[in-house]
């Protein structure tokens, strides 16, 4: 290998080798960055294993229509059943303005 000399003679210094090692090197911080990055913002998180989440089939991509099924006839209430007294009053319509968080200032006034 003959060294290469500048317009004064002197000879021209060759850092090809080192310039390749900081190429490299930076690829590799730049590629280590984005994995870190996209960890952090959870772009990799499909391609772990689940941890303690359970699979929730009604949000699946294949997943029935809601309404679509019913469910079973032992778990269906009777429409049709008489509703005993003590829970009338529980099922009754509310025919006044309701007390107590959900009061407000305005349904105070409007009553007095």
């Amino acid at each position: 290998m003959v060294q290469a000399r500048d317009s004064h003679g002197r000879f021209k210094a060759d850092h090809s080798a080192r310039n390749t090692a900081i190429g490299v090197a930076a690829g590799f911080g730049a590629l280590a960055a984005g994995v870190a990055a996209a960890f952090r913002f959870g772009l990799l998180d499909r391609l772990l294993p689940a941890g303690g989440e359970h699979a929730a089939p009604d949000l699946a991509l294949d997943a029935a229509p809601a309404g679509t099924n019913r469910a079973p006839d032992a778990f269906r209430p009777d429409p049709t059943a008489p509703v005993p007294a003590s829970e009338r009053e529980g099922l009754r319509p509310a025919t006044t303005v309701a007390t107590g968080f959900t009061e407000d200032r305005t349904t105070e006034a409007l009553l007095n």
